[in-house]
């Protein structure tokens, strides 16, 4: 593939994952959005649908990981990268969804913060972030010996 159709995709798949962003609050159920938004440390957590909730974060992160694997395919076009890819996002969910819970059901004050980033590594790419450049790596790595 050309590289010009390589980045339009790119830049594609990039505005997919801006518009899961930008229309979360319609999109997603979350009150934890607005609770993240206000002065957190000192309310207290709204009450939540728990079923609902992880329902909504499992679609957005299920969303989010389709995109940035297929970012991560695009760029690199590599089936054992993406197998290595897919298999780092499934652990990372379970990871992350079990340390959510948690902290939810035994939520203090003092995790308010935990809860907050991971929440965030379930609703955003950012995992992408380090995938990207850590494939670029080894791919340059790679040539080199």
């Amino acid at each position: 593939m050309k590289k010009r159709y390589k980045i339009i995709l790119i830049g594609f798949m990039v505005l997919l994952l801006a518009a899961i962003r930008f229309f979360e609050d319609s999109l997603f159920y979350d009150p934890l959005i607005a609770f993240f938004r206000s002065d957190y440390l000192l309310g207290i957590i709204p009450p939540m649908n728990m079923a609902k909730l992880m329902i909504h974060l499992s679609i957005r992160f299920t969303l989010n990981s389709i995109i940035s694997i297929a970012i991560i395919y695009i760029a690199f076009r590599n089936r054992s990268m993406i197998k290595f890819s897919v298999i780092l996002y499934a652990l990372l969910y379970v990871g992350a969804v079990s340390a959510f819970i948690f902290l939810v059901l035994n939520i203090e004050r003092e995790h308010y913060l935990a809860l907050f980033y991971v929440r965030r590594f379930l609703i955003h790419p950012l995992f992408l972030l380090v995938l990207l450049p850590a494939f670029y790596y080894y791919r340059i790595n790679k040539k080199l010996s």
